[in-house]
C-alpha cells in the first residue's frame, strides 16, 4: 500500500496531461458541441447566486411592505409594486435555467456519440499500423483491453465532470464573495469540513484504477471462458466432451475473486466516505443554526438571512460536489491512460525513408540469404540459417510436420516479420527497402486458417483485391479460378447471399465450400508472386488435384509457393523444399529427392502406401 501511496504524485501529473488530452479530444470529435457545452456551463454557473440575490430582495421588499402596513394603507397591487420587476427577473433566470439545462443534454447526447466513434476509430486505425507480433502477444492484448474497456465513457465522464466542475468553481467564487462578507471564519470552516472526504475519495480512485488495470489478464480469460460456452464452433466439442461446468466453473471463480476485492474495496470506501460525511454535515449544521441567531437577534435582515442560507446549502452541495468531479476526474483521467498507452505504441518493423516499389510484372527471383528467425519472448529458432532461390515462374513446394517452420518462411516473405539474422531478396534487393503496402500487394496469399468474412459471397471473393471491389467480371473469373463457382451457384441469391451465420440470412458453409471461396480471393489479385499455405485441406483427393492442375496453369510465368501434406500434389511442383524443426535439410525436384532417399523419400512412400 505504500508504494501505491508514493506514486500519487507522478499519478496527479499523468491525471492533468490526460485531462487536456481529452478535451482536445472533444474538440476533434465535435467543437461545436464542445463549446456550446462550456457555454452553457458559464450560464449555469451564475444562476443560482443570482437567483439567491433577487430572492433576497423580493424577500426584503415584501417584509419592508408588511412592516411599513403599506398593504393597509396603498392596497395589495401598489404594495407588491416594488417587487414585481424582481419576480419577473426570477421568472426568466428559471426559464433561462431550463433553456441551459436542455442545451447542456443535447450537447452531451451528440458529444458522447461523436466521442465513441472517435475513440474507437483511434484505436482500430492504431491497430492496422501495428506488426503481425504485437496480434501475437498476450500482453497486447491486455493493452487493448484496458484502452477499449472504458475510454469512450471516461473520455465523456472528463468532459461532462470537467465542465461541472469549471460550473461548480465559477459557483464558489461567487458564494465566496457573499460568504466572506458575513463571516470568513464560518466560511473557511465549511468548506475545510468537506476536505478530508475528497482525500479519502481520492485514495480510493488510485487504489480501483490500480486494480482493474492489473486484473486485465485475468479478465481477458474470463471474457474467453464466456465467448467459449456461446460459441458456434465451440458448442459442439464442448458438448461431446462434456466441457461445460467445466469452463463454467472457472468462469465463476474469476467471477468471484473479483467480486470478493470490488466488494472489499467498496465496503471500505463506504465507511470511510460515512464517517468524514457526518463530519462535514456537523458543520454546516453549525453554521446554519449560527445564522439563523443572527436574524432572530435582529442582525441580520429576513432577506440577508434568506441569501445566507441559501449560500451556506449551495456552497456546501457545491464544494462537495467540486471534490467530488476532482476526484472523478482524476480517476477517470487516469483510465484513459490506458488509451494513450495503447495509441502510443509504435511498430517495431522499420520503413525505409525512400521505399521501393514493387513491379507486378517480371521476372522476379527471391532469395534467402542465411535466414534466421526467432519469435519475441520464445526460445529457439523458428528458421535457422535458411538458404535458398526460387527463380522467375518457378513452383515451390514447402514440405515438414506441423510447426516446423513453413508458416513461419511466408510470414517473413510477406514482411509480416523481419528476418532475426540474415535477409530476403526479391529481384536482388533486400524487402527491408520495399514499401510494405507494395510488397504485400505484389504477393497474393490464402492462409490455411483463413479468414471467414461475415459478409456476401462476391465481397468474400473480392476482398482479395479491394480496388476491384465492384468488379464484377473479375470477381467471377476469381471464383471459376478457384473452383468457389459452383458454390455460389447454389446459393440462393448468388454471389449477394449473406455467407456465415451471425447475420440473418446468412448461409453456412462447409469447410471445403469456405476453402473454394478463400481460393477465389487469393485468385483475385493480380500477384508477382502466389502463395498457398494448406489451402486445400478440407477438399477431398481428387478435387484438390484439379485445383492444383490449373493452378500451374493460372501462375504459369509467375512464381507460386505451395504449402500441403499430400504429396500427390507436392510432387507437381518444381523443386520441393524439406523443412525440419526450422532448418532446411532437404532441397529439390520430386525424382532427385526420391533418390536421395532421405526424409521426403521416407514421408512420400509413407503416404503412398496409406493409398494401396
Amino acid at each position: 500500500m505504500q508504494q501505491r501511496e508514493e506514486r500519487s504524485l507522478p499519478d496527479l501529473k499523468i491525471a492533468w496531461r490526460n485531462l487536456r488530452r481529452a478535451i482536445s479530444l472533444a474538440l476533434g470529435a465535435h467543437t461545436p458541441a464542445t463549446i456550446g457545452m462550456a457555454a452553457v456551463t458559464l450560464v449555469a454557473a451564475v444562476l443560482p447566486v443570482s437567483q439567491a440575490w433577487v430572492g433576497k430582495l423580493i424577500i426584503d421588499g415584501v417584509a419592508s411592505a408588511s412592516v411599513g402596513g403599506a398593504f393597509r394603507t396603498a392596497g395589495v397591487w401598489v404594495a407588491l409594486q416594488p417587487v414585481l420587476p424582481w419576480l419577473a427577473l426570477e421568472l426568466a433566470l428559471v426559464t433561462l435555467s431550463s433553456v441551459a439545462s436542455q442545451g447542456r443534454a443535447l450537447f452531451e447526447h451528440v458529444l458522447h456519440a461523436r466521442l465513441s466513434h472517435e475513440i474507437n476509430t483511434a484505436i482500430m486505425r492504431k491497430a492496422l499500423t501495428l506488426d503481425l507480433q504485437f496480434f501475437e502477444q498476450a500482453q497486447f492484448y491486455d493493452k487493448l483491453q484496458n484502452a477499449r474497456r472504458e475510454a469512450d465513457r471516461r473520455a465523456l465522464t472528463i468532459l461532462n465532470t470537467g465542465f461541472s466542475a469549471l460550473q461548480n468553481v465559477i459557483q464558489l467564487v461567487s458564494f465566496a464573495v457573499v460568504l466572506f462578507s458575513f463571516s470568513p471564519l464560518i466560511a473557511l470552516v465549511l468548506f475545510g469540513a468537506s476536505l478530508p472526504l475528497f482525500q479519502a475519495q481520492n485514495r480510493y480512485s488510485r487504489i480501483n484504477f490500480r486494480l482493474l488495470t492489473w486484473r486485465a489478464p485475468e479478465a481477458r480469460r474470463m471474457s474467453y471462458f464466456e465467448q467459449m460456452l456461446t460459441d458456434k464452433e465451440a458448442t459442439k466439442e464442448i458438448k461431446l466432451f462434456g466441457l461445460g461446468e467445466l469452463l463454467l466453473g472457472r468462469y465463476e471463480k474469476l467471477f468471484w475473486k473479483f467480486y470478493r476485492e470490488d466488494a472489499a474495496l467498496a465496503r471500505s470506501s463506504s465507511l470511510i466516505s460515512l464517517v468524514y460525511g457526518l463530519l462535514a454535515n456537523l458543520a454546516y449544521y453549525g453554521a446554519y443554526a449560527w445564522i439563523v441567531w443572527r436574524a432572530v437577534i435582529g442582525v441580520a435582515t429576513l432577506g440577508d438571512m434568506s441569501l445566507y442560507l441559501a449560500m451556506f446549502r449551495q456552497s456546501q452541495s457545491s464544494f462537495q460536489g467540486l471534490l467530488r468531479q476532482v476526484n472523478d476526474l482524476y480517476e477517470s483521467a487516469l483510465f484513459m491512460t490506458n488509451l494513450y498507452e495503447y495509441l502510443e505504441m509504435k511498430p517495431h518493423l522499420p520503413v525505409s525513408p525512400t521505399p521501393r516499389t514493387v513491379r507486378i510484372a517480371g521476372p522476379h527471383e527471391i532469395e534467402f540469404e542465411h535466414v534466421s528467425f526467432s519469435y519475441p519472448n520464445k526460445p529457439g529458432w523458428a528458421l535457422h540459417d535458411v538458404s535458398l532461390k526460387i527463380h522467375d515462374g518457378e513452383k515451390l513446394a514447402l514440405v515438414g510436420e506441423n510447426g516446423a517452420g513453413k508458416t513461419t518462411f511466408i510470414k517473413l516473405l510477406t514482411r509480416l516479420y523481419d528476418p532475426t539474422e540474415g535477409r530476403i531478396l526479391l529481384d536482388g534487393i533486400d524487402l527491408r527497402e520495399y514499401d510494405p503496402e507494395s510488397l504485400r500487394a505484389a504477393i497474393g496469399v490464402i492462409f490455411q486458417d483463413f479468414v471467414r468474412y461475415q459478409t456476401t459471397a462476391g465481397e468474400n471473393i473480392a476482398f482479395g483485391q479491394v480496388s476491384a471491389l465492384d468488379d464484377r467480371e473479375r470477381i467471377e473469373r476469381a471464383a471459376e479460378k478457384g473452383g468457389a463457382d459452383e458454390v455460389i451457384a447454389e446459393l440462393p441469391e448468388g454471389f449477394e447471399t449473406m455467407l456465415g451465420h451471425w447475420f440473418g440470412q446468412g448461409r453456412d458453409l462447409s469447410g471445403g465450400q469456405w476453402q473454394k471461396i478463400a481460393l477465389g480471393r487469393a485468385f483475385m489479385r493480380d500477384a508477382a508472386v502466389l502463395v498457398l499455405d494448406e489451402p486445400t485441406s478440407a477438399l477431398d483427393a481428387a478435387r484438390e488435384y484439379e485445383i492444383f492442375q490449373r493452378f500451374r496453369e493460372l501462375t504459369a510465368g509467375k512464381i507460386a509457393i505451395l504449402i500441403s501434406h499430400r504429396f500427390s500434389t507436392v510432387r507437381m511442383a518444381d523443386r520441393i523444399a524439406v523443412i525440419e524443426k526450422g532448418e532446411l535439410i532437404e532441397f529439390g525436384s520430386h525424382a532427385e529427392l526420391l533418390a536421395l532417399g532421405g526424409i521426403y523419400a521416407r514421408l512420400f512412400n509413407m503416404q503412398a502406401e496409406g493409398y494401396r
